[in-house]
């Protein structure tokens, strides 16, 4: 298989440092709040890059963190009176919640900075040894970026060019306005721990270099995260680790695209972050998987207003499809290979899953034929896309109790008739027979929906 890595900005052919397993980190959420669709996103994505290497056939060991201590967590806490520990906590539990309601696997090991001081002292002590960090009067430890001439490897920018536009900020005592704390002094009523420089508190950067340090030893095969991380904090990490270990710190570096919403980057100042728990309410979680897997990962998402519709009413009718032939011909006997076959060619390009899922529509019409033919062989069909799209969290549950799931939730449920409509429309322009393509449609207008074409098919939505 080949993956995409960002420090070499080329698709390489997948060579493990170790034959037959993986070491895999990827940074986790600020839980400054609760999880937004963009974590649910960059959480789901590596969870399936996990899955997909060990079907393959690596034992992969899966890291991933909670940032518990930071500059925004303390503010929360000066906000809500909470202690920044405790209010930390509870956000971690309502996280934790979400993702479980999202189907989300947990990682093989779970690393939060707060457990992880005793490393994070260490590791500064030892970059100071070596000439690579320095502390200030004031008590905070900044990394010398002048020490690492490979600063920039991966964001492919000089210091030159990052400087622009940096200012030092009141308070610090930098030697180089491009150099990055490692250990912030305490400032009256944070949290605060004991360390060589007085009471004070990690940087964020220092966490995950210390953190994979302490799980994984001085190397590991991919790192991932999203790809607003590329710089500061991956750089920084590429930095701080291969200056204490003289070692490559990571093989391969991946990293997702990111969230926008109606074309307009997500953030709470524009007041168009949507939280995972708020879309649960309106979607299933496999929609929100399948809206959100249709993307090559390292593109950006434009989340517009007919993204997880759409995205549940394509599953509804697969999952239609799926009941009728397990109703009538049983949940197979066999299976398929060759579409587990297609599915590993396309998630070996880089884990291609937006053209795994495009193959669904094909598959649906296919076993559509053979249902309508009464050939049984569509169970198997059946059998193996449900066994084979479960790593990508879909086709997992009972099809009839999807369904009612989804009417529970209120989502249009397209009419049989007007699905037949739009088949036949489909069919009919397959054909090059515009005339009843253009009379079908506006059958399908006159029931009160409207239909959109595609490369890979149709999408009907109400008017």
């Amino acid at each position: 298989m080949r993956i995409y890595n960002t420090l070499t900005r080329r698709k390489e052919v997948f060579e493990p440092l170790e034959e037959g397993k993986v070491k895999m980190y990827a940074c986790g959420i600020t839980v400054s709040g609760e999880a937004h669709v963009g974590h649910g996103y960059q959480a789901l994505i590596y969870d399936v890059m996990r899955k997909y290497l060990e079907k393959i056939g690596y034992k992969v060991t899966y890291a991933r963190n909670y940032t518990d201590v930071d500059d925004k967590i303390i503010q929360k806490s000066r906000e809500t009176g909470i202690p920044a520990d405790v209010y930390a906590a509870q956000m971690i539990e309502k996280i934790n919640a979400v993702m479980a309601e999202m189907d989300i696997d947990d990682p093989t090991i779970w690393l939060k900075a707060t457990e992880n001081i005793d490393n994070i002292i260490d590791f500064v002590q030892k970059l100071i040894e070596g000439g690579h960090a320095y502390a200030a009067p004031n008590g905070d430890v900044y990394f010398r970026v002048s020490s690492f001439k490979r600063y920039g490897c991966l964001s492919n920018r000089s210091v030159e060019d990052m400087l622009d536009g940096v200012r030092v900020e009141n308070g610090e005592e930098k030697e180089s306005p491009a150099d990055f704390a490692l250990w912030k002094a305490a400032k009256e009523g944070e949290i605060s721990w004991d360390s060589p420089w007085g009471k004070g508190r990690p940087g964020w950067h220092i966490e995950c270099s210390a953190m994979n340090r302490a799980a994984f030893g001085d190397m590991i095969d991919i790192h991932g995260g999203g790809r607003d991380l590329i710089f500061p904090h991956h750089e920084n990490e590429i930095a701080q680790s291969e200056s204490l270990t003289g070692k490559q710190f990571a093989k391969y570096w991946t990293h997702n695209g990111l969230i926008k919403v109606n074309g307009q980057k997500m953030s709470k100042s524009l007041g168009n972050s949507l939280l995972l728990k708020d879309l649960l309410k309106k979607y299933t979680n496999e929609a929100i998987k399948f809206a959100l897997l249709q993307n090559n990962y390292r593109n950006d998402i434009n989340i517009t207003d007919d993204l997880f519709p759409e995205a549940e009413r394509h599953l509804t009718e697969f999952y239609r499809i799926i009941a009728e032939v397990e109703e009538k011909f049983g949940k197979g006997e066999g299976g398929n290979p060759a579409i587990d076959e297609q599915f590993n060619r396309d998630m070996d390009e880089d884990f291609n899953t937006a053209l795994a899922l495009s193959e669904l529509y094909s598959l649906f019409k296919e076993v559509s034929a053979k249902l309508s033919k009464g050939d049984k062989t569509c169970a198997d069909d059946v059998k193996q896309i449900r066994s084979t799209y479960s790593l990508l969290g879909i086709f997992k549950k009972d099809a009839k109790a999807y369904l009612a799931e989804v009417a529970a939730k209120n989502v249009e449920v397209v009419p049989d008739e007007v699905l037949s409509l739009a088949e036949r429309r489909w069919q009919a322009k397959l054909a090059r027979n515009w005339g009843e393509a253009d009379a079908l449609r506006a059958q399908i207008e006159a029931a009160g929906y409207s239909v959109k074409d595609g490369k890979e098919g149709y999408a009907l939505s109400k008017k």
